[in-house]
């Protein structure tokens, strides 16, 4: 499998930035971390692995870039709303330094988002942020709701980055073609926020696919599953 290693100064959040690269043709993915998470941890995990054969075959290419979680929506020792704007910071630097490298490397217009647990946020909040320029959207136990990190506080950032929020008044054209894959399971930790995000879906008519699974929880043997097969339906 080809694997490349990238590392930049990305003036957007004035730090270094690393990512690896799995693939060397076809839609790229821009996969995320879970909560915390580093760029290898896709590959540490067995996600890359589980993914060998769209890779190995160029139908897919993979961006797994580093989260900034420590800085945003996990930093309690700087004011909330602080944490929101690192992550307004963050969404600029995956579609200036991520996205458009993703998109010029393999030639195509349009990207698939994807992640686990938290990374399941970064991935659909990007989306419906810039549907315009996603093709696919994979959540796999994904949580949708950013109050929690923010001891209360709001505004804004806050809004426009939490979809539970903004997505029912969010009427981008490009929404509608987006093709939605929201995985989770009877005993996921996020099970009712799926259910929540599914049911905004189903009332502003934007199809989706809300899988539910049976007795399996929040973790990765359930993301090892659902990531090949999502794939292939895409």
């Amino acid at each position: 499998m080809q694997e490349n290693y990238h590392k930049w100064h990305s003036p957007i959040i004035n730090r270094e930035i690393e990512m690896l690269v799995f693939g060397y043709s076809g839609r790229p993915v821009i996969l995320f971390p879970t909560s915390l998470g580093k760029y290898y941890e896709a590959k540490d995990r067995g996600l890359i692995e589980s993914a060998r054969w769209f890779i190995d075959n160029g139908f897919v290419k993979i961006y797994c870039p580093d989260s900034i979680d420590a800085l945003s929506w996990y930093n309690k020792n700087i004011d909330p709303l602080g944490r929101a704007y690192n992550h307004s910071l963050y969404d600029q630097l995956i579609e200036k330094e991520v996205l458009e490298r993703a998109l010029y490397e393999t030639g195509w217009e349009t990207a698939t988002v994807a992640g686990c647990s938290f990374g399941g946020y970064h991935a659909a909040n990007f989306a419906f942020k810039h549907p315009e320029r996603i093709h696919g959207l994979i959540s796999m136990s994904g949580a949708f709701d950013i109050k929690p990190q923010l001891d209360g506080a709001y505004n804004d950032t806050v809004y426009f980055n939490n979809p539970i929020d903004y997505l029912p008044a969010n009427f981008n054209a490009a929404l509608w073609n987006l093709h939605i894959i929201l995985g989770t399971s009877t005993q996921d930790i996020c099970l009712e926020q799926n259910k929540e995000l599914s049911r905004i879906l189903t009332e502003k008519s934007i199809s989706h696919w809300l899988d539910i699974r049976n007795d399996v929880p929040h973790d990765w043997p359930l993301w090892l599953d659902m990531f090949p097969h999502y794939l292939s339906v895409l």
